[in-house]
């Protein structure tokens, strides 16, 4: 395995865009009500996905890791879609049992 050196600026970029989404997320949060709840649900959900992308692939170094570290990488977000859709489909199918 080979020892790949991660420059310091690109670690200072990255903190200053999770700062950016961070406070984008805020005011998304406080300030600006677009009137749909999914959107305005969505749009913190696509930035908080945004972020998460950003930390692991550089904070974690996935970015510079072999296919076998990506497979577990997605492995692990497929399990995490699972665990979701399933939660999801309990919680919606609720109301048919009356």
């Amino acid at each position: 395995m080979s020892d790949h050196t991660v420059p310091l600026k690109t670690y200072f970029s990255v903190f200053i865009w999770l700062f950016v989404l961070t406070m984008l997320t805020y005011g998304i949060a406080t300030s600006w009500h677009s009137g749909i709840a999914w959107l305005d649900l969505g749009l913190a959900l696509g930035i908080a996905a945004l972020k998460a992308t950003l930390v692991v692939l550089f904070f974690m170094h996935v970015k510079y890791s072999s296919r076998l570290v990506w497979l577990f990488v997605g492995a692990a977000f497929a399990w995490l879609g699972l665990l979701i859709v399933g939660t999801l489909h309990d919680y919606w199918s609720r109301g048919f049992l009356g």
